[in-house]
C-alpha cells in the first residue's frame, strides 16, 4: 500500500474522493485550474455511470482518475470476494490501476490479492473536510501541520466537505 511519495523536488499529492458529483467536482476543478495544479480523482463506479461527461471532463482537464469501487463499499462489512468484485466493477469504470478504498478500511486479505492488479493509494494526510464539527480552517491547519515533501492529501468532492474542502 502506498501511503506517500517522498521525491527529491518539493511534491505533494492532492487527491479527491467519491466523485463526480455534478457541481462539487466542478468547482473543485475550478480552483485546482486556478492555481495550475492537477489532482487524482478516486471515483465511485456508480457516480461515473449517473455523470459520465463529468467522468471524461475530468480527465480531459489533466488530472489523473482512480476507483474508489463501484458504489463506495465498506470492505469491513461484507465479504472478502463481494468486495474485491466490488472493486473491479468499480474499476472498469475508470481503467486504472490506481485504487483507493473507502474509509481506508482493507482486509489483509483483500490487499494482498488486490495488490497483484492495482495500486493501492492511501494517504499520510486527510483533511477531515468532511467532518461538520471542524472548520475550513481547521482542515487547512491539520493538513499545514503535517504535510512533508511526497505526503498524499485527501479531500473530497462532494456537498458534505464542500464548505471545508473550498476553504
Amino acid at each position: 500500500l502506498v501511503w506517500r511519495l517522498p521525491q527529491e523536488k518539493k511534491t505533494v499529492y492532492i487527491t479527491f474522493d467519491d466523485g463526480p458529483v455534478p457541481y462539487y467536482t466542478e468547482k473543485v476543478m475550478d480552483c485546482l485550474d486556478s492555481y495550475n495544479i492537477t489532482g487524482t480523482f478516486f471515483c465511485v463506479g456508480e457516480n461515473i455511470e449517473r455523470h459520465p461527461d463529468l467522468f471524461t471532463y475530468v480527465q480531459e482537464k489533466g488530472h489523473s482518475v482512480g476507483s474508489h469501487t463501484y458504489n463506495h463499499l465498506n470492505s469491513w462489512k461484507c465479504s472478502n470476494n463481494e468486495y474485491i468484485a466490488n472493486v473491479h466493477k468499480g474499476a472498469d469504470k475508470v481503467n486504472s490501476r490506481l485504487f483507493r478504498p473507502p474509509h481506508g478500511k482493507i482486509r489483509f486479505k483483500q490487499a494482498k490479492e488486490l495488490i497483484q492488479q492495482y495500486d493501492i493509494i492511501m494517504w499520510d494526510i486527510i483533511s477531515k473536510d468532511y467532518d461538520k464539527n471542524l472548520t475550513g480552517a481547521d482542515c487547512f491547519e491539520n493538513v499545514q501541520n503535517y504535510v512533508q515533501n511526497g505526503s498524499i492529501i485527501v479531500f473530497h468532492d462532494s456537498q458534505k466537505a464542500f464548505k471545508n474542502c473550498m476553504y
